[in-house]
């Protein structure tokens, strides 16, 4: 399977879940993990939100690389490893458009003092079935392979303003 036929499939095994456990590396170098609450872009970016106050917060400050598993009914996984985003600004808005349309009953989180929006931008991802027969695949998102991971799926999607030309 090609790459753009692996994310295809991967945002529908992502995008029909909500929630996947989120590891980040602690101040001492040890592994954190919490379960939270998630949506994805057809570019396999994970959405999250958290607040100022928890271990995965003061985590990403120091180091934003991150891994996430992702299902683990009907004896299917996905692993992600990737980095992750404080968003702002533009970038801000067009997130909490896909994760109020997971989540609709958390449009008000915005304005919770001290919460924040993230995105994480694959690097690695492998997804694993266990049923007969047993299927491994694997996937490593390079920047000089995959650099449209890094441009805003919401401009891909043709979403966003274009840049304006300079006389």
């Amino acid at each position: 399977m090609d790459k753009e036929a692996a994310r295809k499939r991967y945002y529908g095994f992502i995008g029909a879940r909500t929630q996947g456990v989120i590891a980040t590396v602690g101040p001492d170098g040890k592994p954190e993990a919490a379960l939270m609450d998630i949506a994805t872009t057809p570019a396999l970016e994970i959405i999250f939100e958290t607040t100022n106050q928890t271990r995965k917060f003061v985590n990403l400050q120091a180091n934003s690389r991150i891994s996430f598993v992702i299902g683990w009914e009907d004896n299917e996984t996905l692993q992600f490893d990737g980095v992750a985003e404080l968003l702002s600004g533009r970038a801000l808005e067009e997130a909490l458009k896909e994760y109020t349309s997971v989540f609709p009953q958390k449009t008000s989180h915005r304005d919770w003092p001290g919460n924040h929006y993230f995105l994480a931008r694959p690097d690695w991802v492998r997804f694993s079935s266990y049923r007969p027969p047993r299927k491994v695949e694997e996937f490593r998102f390079k920047a000089e392979e995959e650099a449209h991971l890094r441009m805003s799926w919401w401009r891909r999607l043709g979403r966003a303003p274009r840049p304006r030309m300079r006389n």
